[in-house]
């Protein structure tokens, strides 16, 4: 009997030793398999909307304080455009976001528990304000902040929707580029509602889609930091697989996407994580490649634009799963 006894209590001590890993295993797994079933139905009823851009109406106050101002972007999008494409069981106006599950707390990818974004500064303040100069060249660009509205889909996930109804379908080229006018809409996704743990990187994410057509959807899944160093292009995609074989170096637009999601991101009021610049893997040459610029300097302040630079310039690298 004495044996049988110190059998079981070896056996439950290993089981409450091992169990909360093997749960914790089991519920990565459900969620990036979740994610990847979510993306791919987001991409597919995204591509079938005709055009992205004027759902909604969208009017700022006569005067501040006037309290008349009008804002039916995001609701108006979901429900005339969205739900025409896809399968969505209610929808939540900015009011009544928890009437779709939506949590009021998040924990970000550095593990701080912020406020529910609830308008599109609150995820980014340069997604609707931000101004460029350095010295040769300088833009200055100020769009509605369009409040979120929400939605639970067929399958039971939970999503906020951001949304842009005047984004474009190109850039300047001869300048910095800023991607967030091409942002048109954007989707922080809860895979279980309530539930928890309610954290980015877990259960919790976002899908960005940009240009009003030739949409480009992009959901990257990051890693918690940057790569330690910084790499010159050739050795950048070399680093994400070093960190692991499933990781790969972001392209222009899941920079953009991970910058526009700032809070969700990071503490910082400015970078993705601890650098300024970042490689993409998009190339503009053999030896040129687009870099992402999420710091700030002078009075540039890390206002989310990109350019090109040599292959050979040391910059930060910033990892993410598809």
């Amino acid at each position: 009997m004495a044996e049988i006894l110190l059998s079981l209590t070896i056996i439950g001590v290993v089981a409450a030793i091992t169990l909360p890993s093997l749960t914790g295993n089991i519920n990565e797994r459900t969620w990036n398999t979740q994610r990847k079933a979510l993306y791919a139905r987001f991409s597919q009823a995204i591509m079938l909307m005709p055009a992205l851009n004027g759902y909604g109406t969208l009017t700022e106050e006569s005067s501040s304080g006037a309290g008349d101002a009008i804002d039916t972007a995001a609701e108006t999008f979901v429900t005339n455009g969205l739900a025409k494409v896809l399968k969505i069981n209610n929808i939540c106006d900015n009011d009544h976001l928890p009437d779709c599950g939506i949590p009021e707390k998040m924990i970000n990818l550095v593990g701080t528990t912020i406020d529910t974004p609830k308008k599109l500064s609150d995820l980014n303040a340069n997604n609707i304000s931000f101004n460029y100069s350095d010295g040769s060249q300088s833009q200055s660009i100020s769009l509605i902040d369009t409040k979120a509205a929400a939605f639970e889909t067929g399958n039971g996930e939970s999503i906020l929707a951001f949304y842009n109804p005047v984004c474009r379908g190109s850039l300047n080229e001869s300048m910095m580029m800023n991607p967030q006018l091409t942002m048109c809409a954007n989707f922080v996704y809860d895979l279980n509602g309530n539930k928890g743990p309610n954290t980015v990187g877990k259960d919790i994410g976002f899908i960005s889609a940009y240009y009003p057509s030739d949409v480009a959807v992009v959901a990257p899944y990051p890693y918690v930091r940057d790569a330690a160093g910084t790499y010159s292009h050739g050795d950048a995609a070399k680093a994400c697989t070093a960190l692991d074989s499933e990781y790969r170096l972001s392209n222009i637009t899941e920079l953009s996407a991970m910058f526009a999601n700032l809070k969700l991101m990071s503490n910082s009021t400015s970078s993705i994580g601890d650098g300024a610049y970042y490689w993409s893997s998009d190339k503009v040459s053999s030896n040129k490649a687009w870099y992402y610029w999420s710091g700030g300097w002078a009075n540039c302040w890390g206002d989310g634009s990109y350019g090109g630079d040599n292959t050979s310039r040391q910059y930060s690298v910033r990892c993410v799963k598809r």
